[in-house]
């Protein structure tokens, strides 16, 4: 999507947005920062929590801890964020759940204007890797295959962008399938890779060790444009999806209550870490591009999203949970 582009324009302005901060920020952090991953350890979020903690904790000369809070497809742990009061306290998420949340949660355990973004900071293209025992090599043989035998289609949890991707894949090439949530995308690569379910849509970061080491296979690349990486994969769109791009775009989110001067200090010191050549270099190579941006665009994001997949929602009607 074009929107990963308009991003970097951003990022020079973020990284010296703390230049003048008031003295509140000159002081903060005034103890070590909590990071929560709303998603158990393995998968995308906990992964470039784990890369960016040591470089963040150097710029701002305090521990950086990781915390995992998990439950309800992300929710748990950013209501935890969005109620902190401790002032260092930030979550990082794939940032399309957050925006798809209110789509499919009746009772939100937190309001929305409670968290606000700070910025961007990775793309990693989905997936879609199947069991190697499946007889199918790309979607079409795959819908063919799902007549006689629906798929069991494994995702992070009910109304993530994983979830929805199939969804919509589904809506276009009469897929057969049956959802199974877990909670978290290692999870569900787990009980791919084991055989128990038969597809999963998932963030390259996390996806392709399993891929390398044989235990999945790929069937299509949710980029628009074919990757480097996988130059002989087709994407999912040149499979019949017009037009179908996702990924886990992750990225940073506070209590909205946190001062501006902090914030700010904060957004530049991400944007310092994620855009060092050497951050570049270990993203690119898992196949992941660096993406920042300001609290703005952050904010416009989350509003594009929640339309793309409210409409994908909204076409499914009650084949959510899969149409067999």
């Amino acid at each position: 999507m074009t929107h990963r582009r308009t991003f970097l324009k951003s990022s020079a302005t973020l990284a010296l947005a703390a230049v003048g901060a008031p003295a509140f920020a000159a002081a903060w952090p005034r103890q070590p920062l909590r990071i929560i991953v709303p998603f158990p350890p393995g998968g995308t979020a906990d992964a470039i929590a784990r890369l960016i903690s040591k470089p963040l904790s150097d710029i701002m000369g305090v521990p950086v801890i990781i915390e995992n809070k998990t439950g309800a497809n992300g929710m748990v742990g950013a209501a935890a964020t969005a109620n902190a009061t401790d002032e260092h306290t930030l979550l990082l998420s794939d940032m399309s759940s957050l925006a798809i949340s209110p789509l499919v949660t009746k009772e939100m355990p937190y309001k929305q204007s409670d968290l606000k973004g700070v910025t961007m900071l990775a793309y990693s293209p989905h997936l879609l890797v199947a069991h190697p025992s499946v007889q199918a090599s790309n979607i079409k043989e795959l819908a063919a295959l799902s007549q006689r035998t629906p798929m069991n289609v494994a995702s992070s949890g009910s109304g993530s962008a994983n979830h929805l991707g199939v969804v919509d894949i589904a809506l276009s090439t009469g897929l057969k399938w049956q959802h199974v949530p877990f909670r978290g995308g290692s999870a569900a690569l787990a009980d791919t890779a084991a055989g128990n379910t038969q597809l999963c849509l998932n963030g390259m970061l996390a996806t392709m060790p399993l891929v390398q080491g044989g235990k999945l296979k790929i069937i299509g690349v949710s980029k628009r444009t074919r990757m480097a990486l996988l130059a002989d994969v087709p994407t999912i769109a040149e499979q019949g999806v017009k037009d179908f791009e996702s990924g886990t775009y992750q990225g940073v989110a506070i209590p909205a209550s946190l001062p501006k001067a902090a914030a700010e200090r904060l957004a530049a010191a991400l944007v310092s870490v994620i855009r060092a050549p050497e951050m570049r270099a270990r993203l690119a190579a898992a196949g992941a591009e660096v993406m920042t941006s300001s609290p703005q665009e952050t904010t416009e994001f989350l509003a594009r999203e929640n339309k793309r997949w409210a409409s994908v929602i909204q076409r499914a009607g009650k084949q959510l949970e899969g149409n067999v």
